[in-house]
């Protein structure tokens, strides 16, 4: 396969050369037994967030969903197809996960993409375009908002988002079921791209923190990402 693509190739060649020797007893344990990872992320399919670069997650340690601006449908049984809602029933159902966390992400294109009062079908499917309605009623609230700047539009929407899909989450039976007897927990949390921060939700306030603020090694408070976001979340209760 002469065409295949040259980079996607050199990693290839690398993961067979390297990676995969220094694991092999690993993947043919999960080749043969199964996976059981403890953990579903459910993510944006942005190139820039990858969950298991961000995590350090090795082989079967997490079930990742992607889909675009990362959201969670409300559950709606019917006749339709549900990919992410499939996604979210084989992870609890089947493979017992104990955590579920939503990861969303600044500059998100979805995101942005909702907050157009108009937008152009990329195809005559719209298929974009009907997946972002589902975040129609957050983005009304956050533009009728009066105490949220336009310039903070964008990182109110990516937070409040992520705390829709927790909500939604639990419309699912068992999901809610298994959160109320403890043998599941959800987070919600949101990733600060430039500054390779990863901020948590407390969904009681309703405001996002970040993970590592307390660490020796952590970007300092007085970084600009770290003030944004402080800043955003004083002036609107997400």
């Amino acid at each position: 396969m002469t065409d295949f693509p040259e980079e996607l190739l050199r990693g290839y060649r690398g993961f067979r050369a390297a990676k995969f020797p220094r694991h092999r007893e690993r993947y043919e344990s999960l080749a043969s037994k199964g996976q059981f990872p403890a953990t579903l992320v459910i993510a944006c399919c942005d190139s820039r967030t990858a969950p298991e670069t961000v995590f350090g997650s090795g082989p079967g340690q997490m079930f990742v969903v992607r889909n675009v601006a990362n959201i969670v449908p409300p559950c709606k049984p019917d006749d339709g197809h549900h990919s992410t809602s499939a996604a979210l029933e084989f992870a609890v159902q089947c493979l017992d996960v104990k955590n579920i966390v939503v990861m969303g992400h600044c500059s998100c294109g979805g995101i942005a993409a909702a907050l157009k009062s108009t937008h152009t079908p990329l195809s005559p499917g719209n298929f974009i375009g009907q997946w972002i309605e589902i975040l129609r009623p957050i983005i009304s609230e956050v533009v009728d908002n009066a105490t949220v700047a336009t310039s903070s539009r964008q990182s109110v929407a990516e937070r409040k988002s992520v705390l829709q899909s927790l909500k939604n989450l639990r419309s699912f039976p068992f999901v809610k079921a298994r959160e109320e007897l403890g043998e599941l927990r959800l987070f919600g949390t949101w990733f600060d791209i430039g500054a390779g921060q990863l901020w948590v939700a407390d969904e009681h306030s309703g405001r996002f923190s970040p993970l590592d603020l307390a660490l020796p090694h952590a970007e300092s408070a007085d970084s600009e990402a770290v003030r944004h976001g402080i800043e955003i979340s004083r002036t609107f209760a997400i």
